[in-house]
């Protein structure tokens, strides 16, 4: 029962009586592997691809800065 106490309707419905388990299964089959579930969780982004990396850090002045201008 869903939140609605309402039944809930089959995805799939077979109308033809002479129907064997193996065409079921193939027409399940096929339909399954279309999808319309939940589309897929996107890849996490990897850091090389970050294009924020191509950003240089404003170098700051003052004592060791020259050691931080080669980082």
């Amino acid at each position: 029962m869903t939140t609605d106490d309402k039944p809930q309707q089959p995805l799939l419905r077979v109308v033809n009586p002479d129907a064997t388990p193996e065409e079921i299964a193939a027409v399940v089959a096929v339909f399954s592997a279309l999808g319309g579930g939940e589309p897929a969780p996107e890849p996490p982004r990897s850091e090389w691809a970050n294009p924020a990396r191509r950003m240089r850090r404003p170098i700051s002045h003052g004592p060791g800065a020259w050691r931080a201008s080669a980082l």
